[in-house]
């Protein structure tokens, strides 16, 4: 099974990844899970590419993505789930509905805080054509 593992370096998407690795024994074979991160791109201002290159902004999203993938990578990895990593940028809910579409996903995984359901997995919930586990 392929999962998206929807992270964005919060408890509440750690308490998701930790729901991937504790129900991993549930399928024939461990699941494969594409985790990912989405950051909002930068805004862009008015003669902004003279002072900030696209090397830059690209590093700056690397950094920023590899600071929320670094703990849900080490939890993966000691679990010994495989994962591939990725850092998209958009809007997180498009972009976390679109990948899994198209890199062919079975499920969502997203954590959300217990008292309230996150604008971005209710937006997921409702856009999504791949079936949704939000983990509270």
């Amino acid at each position: 099974m392929k999962i998206l593992l929807a992270v964005d370096g919060s408890k509440h998407s750690l308490d998701a990844v930790k729901c991937v690795i504790e129900h991993a024994d549930w399928y024939r074979d461990k699941p494969q899970v594409e985790l990912v991160t989405v950051h909002r791109p930068v805004p862009k201002l008015p003669g902004m590419g003279a002072a900030v290159g696209k090397s830059q902004l690209e590093r700056y999203y690397e950094e920023e993505g590899g600071q929320a993938l670094a703990e849900a990578k080490r939890l993966l990895g000691r679990a010994g789930v495989p994962f591939e990593p990725r850092i998209l940028v958009g809007d997180p809910a498009e972009m976390i509905a679109k990948h899994a579409k198209s890199w062919g996903c079975e499920l969502v995984c997203i954590g959300s805080p217990a008292a309230f359901m996150g604008s971005t997995a209710t937006k997921v919930l409702n856009i999504s054509q791949v079936p949704v586990l939000v983990v509270k």
